[in-house]
């Protein structure tokens, strides 16, 4: 593979949509035309390039994002293979950051995936050139016309369907639009007539590109309105321009698997797709400004680092772009972001799971770098100057779960084990709660943390569970109750005597412990003031119904005893205890829980099944608001009620659906859920006894 390749001759393309619609058996059909790999393997056989680790290989589908490259007709493609899961979201993400354009990959089911639907989305929110690809062509019931109908009705103005299959017991052929000419497929460059059936179809979707094609350029749209038709060259300017625009994304289609179709869209990419050297990136000095950077190869040396990955026998990857300069070994680069220069050893190129050594990168193109000691994901190195780019936004965690060893004493291998697995996969968070002393892990969803177990054992050798997280819930009282508290022990020489009477009824609102002295005449001697507060502070860490922390509470020390020899600190200590023990119960304690503000971004037709959902979680719909077309939802909801929210907002939305979390206040426990949760609690003391 060149190195030394012009940016103007390389497209850094990523492939993405809903998992399982072929974008793995595409790049592998991609790979195997360019003659990159020698055999088109398959997923199903867990021997294709994109799909390469264990987990993968079970599970038959894409889980971290997989890059290759290949040559065509004077061009290189860097491919970057996106898992189409939406628990893999945060791969996504960072594919998206080096790329110049999106390949979306769709099955010709008659219908628009929701996967299809979200990087249509993606990618016109951000900007991002793109092409739809309708795999599958030749199996049966394969329906061409409905899943690019579908998608139209969705993108009227966006998408522009440059291509109409020929379908008679299997993909035959197809008619490429812009010229009017029929192609046979495995002869993909020499046009024929059109069939005479596809005529009147073919001059429809031609007015329909027309318009597309000048609407993309001021001098050919003038063209237009005067003559009203276009040149073939004048098209295909006006498509391209479209594309680099983001006004229009082209359809076209094949089989991938069957590999068919593929040469028309090499053909395509290569033709039409941007380049890196057709758009500047923008960085930022240490003073915060603004630098552009041209995609130059003989600039200073400005790279990205996009990914990290661990091999097995490499070591520490970082896959980079390119942004400007040659990159060559030995080269000294400052990272900004850390504070440190990194001296740059072995460079590679990749494909798949496997690593090309190469002398250096020119400016616009992607590979790898081995063993850097400090950068992480998003990071930039410069040569001779410090930059900075925006950090690369991941999605947030949305579903925690505690993580647990299954052999004790293992717990040490299995945080030691995600806090590798973190320089892979930054999109997971473990933190430690402290109001319950759990380790909660949080991802994008169930299917993701599930994974993150499984790297756990193949990679490291140790088995976690995931259980439910505790909820955090709190203590108080309603009422107002006085005890005495006595502590006195005798056993041979100085003893320990000490009484306080304390009066308990609910403080502030504000989840505080509040102390009171109103001991009068010196019932209690000063110095041992204290211990009684320290020994309340200590008591109200468990609450009497389930044991799980009092707040909202007021203390009014008011009477107590001493003995002039056996008083001591530890005696009051007790008696406060003591005291605590006896009056909370008589002053009706109850059982708080956190409630949170949850907010639901769905589509309008969802609205009926996530109201009718939000009161089954009692949850209290505070109001609803119309934005960027979709509705968002507010509504108070107990945590108790949506710890796998996610989860279930995913199933009833289809994936559609997105929330945000954020802790509002603590509200007293339904007497119908009470009984249920002090009986866990005691079973759960019982069992860690």
């Amino acid at each position: 593979m060149m190195a030394t390749i012009q940016a103007e001759n390389i497209r850094n393309i990523a492939l993405i949509g809903h998992s399982g619609e072929g974008k793995t058996t595409l790049a592998e059909a991609i790979l195997f035309n360019t003659k990159a790999i020698d055999r088109q393997g398959r997923v199903d056989d867990g021997n294709s390039t994109m799909d390469y680790t264990q987990e993968e290989i079970t599970k038959k589908i894409s889980i971290s994002l997989a890059m290759a490259n290949c040559s065509y007709k004077g061009t290189k493609i860097n491919l970057i293979d996106v898992p189409g899961d939406f628990d893999f979201a945060g791969e996504l993400v960072q594919a998206m950051a080096p790329v110049d354009s999106a390949l979306i990959v769709t099955s010709a089911s008659g219908s628009m995936t929701v996967g299809t639907e979200k990087a249509i989305d993606y990618c016109i929110t951000n900007k991002i050139p793109a092409m739809i690809f309708v795999s599958g062509l030749d199996k049966e019931n394969a329906d061409f016309n409905g899943t690019t109908n579908a998608i139209v009705d969705k993108y009227p103005t966006k998408v522009t369907p440059l291509f109409i299959p020929v379908i008679k017991g299997g993909f035959e052929g197809f008619v490429n639009v812009v010229d009017g000419k029929y192609y046979n497929v495995g002869d993909e460059d020499n046009g024929l007539d059109i069939p005479s059936v596809l005529t009147s179809q073919v001059e429809e979707d031609r007015a329909k590109v027309l318009e597309s094609a000048a609407e993309s350029d001021d001098a050919l749209m003038e063209k237009f309105f005067e003559e009203g038709d276009l040149s073939q060259e004048e098209i295909e300017l006006g498509i391209k321009k479209g594309i680099a625009n983001c006004t229009t994304i082209p359809v076209y289609g094949g089989s991938a698997a069957l590999n068919k179709g593929i040469t028309n869209l090499l053909n395509k990419l290569v033709a039409n797709m941007p380049s890196p050297a057709d758009r500047d990136v923008i960085a930022k000095d240490t003073k915060g400004q603004d630098v552009v950077i041209k995609c130059d190869s003989d600039g200073p040396v400005v790279l990205r680092v996009f990914k990290t990955m661990v091999d097995p026998f490499v070591g520490r990857l970082s896959y980079i772009k390119l942004l400007s300069g040659t990159l060559k070994s030995g080269i000294i680069l400052k990272n900004a972001t850390k504070d440190s220069e990194e001296k740059i050893s072995s460079i590679y190129f990749v494909k798949g799971k496997k690593q090309e050594a190469t002398d250096s990168i020119s400016a616009g193109d992607m590979g790898a770098l081995a063993k850097l000691n400090t950068p992480t994901t998003g990071d930039v190195l410069s040569e001779g100057r410090e930059l900075v780019m925006e950090p690369i936004q991941m999605p947030a965690p949305v579903l925690s779960m505690a993580v647990y060893a299954s052999k004790k004493g293992e717990e040490d291998k299995i945080f030691a084990g995600l806090s590798r697995l973190k320089d892979e996969d930054i999109s997971f968070a473990v933190v430690k709660n402290p109001e319950t002393n759990e380790m909660l892990i949080s991802g994008v969803g169930e299917n993701h943390l599930d994974i993150l177990c499984k790297k756990l054992k193949n990679k490291f050798g140790v088995d976690a569970v995931l259980k439910e997280p505790r909820i955090a819930y709190k203590e108080t009282i309603k009422g107002k109750a006085q005890a005495e508290g006595k502590h006195k022990k005798q056993s041979g020489g100085a003893g320990q005597f000490g009484v306080a009477v304390i009066v308990f009824e609910p403080g502030a609102a504000d989840g505080m412990y509040e102390f009171c002295d109103e001991v009068v005449g010196g019932a209690v001697p000063r110095q041992f003031i204290p211990a009684v507060d320290k020994g309340l502070k200590e008591a109200v860490k468990k609450g009497m119904l389930a044991g799980y922390p009092m707040i909202n509470i007021k203390c009014h020390l008011i009477d107590g005893k001493s003995h002039p020899v056996d008083s001591k600190e530890i005696a009051f200590v007790s008696a406060a205890k003591l005291a605590y023990e006896e009056a909370v119960p008589k002053a009706h304690p109850i059982l708080l829980e956190p409630i949170y503000v949850l907010k639901v971004t769905v589509p309008e037709s969802f609205m009926g099944d996530i109201l009718g959902d939000l009161n089954k979680r009692r949850g209290k719909v505070l109001g609803m608001e119309a934005i960027e077309g979709k509705q968002v939802i507010s509504a108070e909801v107990p945590m108790a009620e949506i710890t796998k929210y996610a989860t279930d907002l995913r199933s009833m939305t289809q994936g559609r659906g997105t929330f945000t979390l954020a802790f509002e206040r603590y509200d007293e426990v339904p007497a119908s859920a009470t009984v249920k949760i002090i009986e866990d609690a005691k079973k759960r003391a019982t069992e860690e006894e």
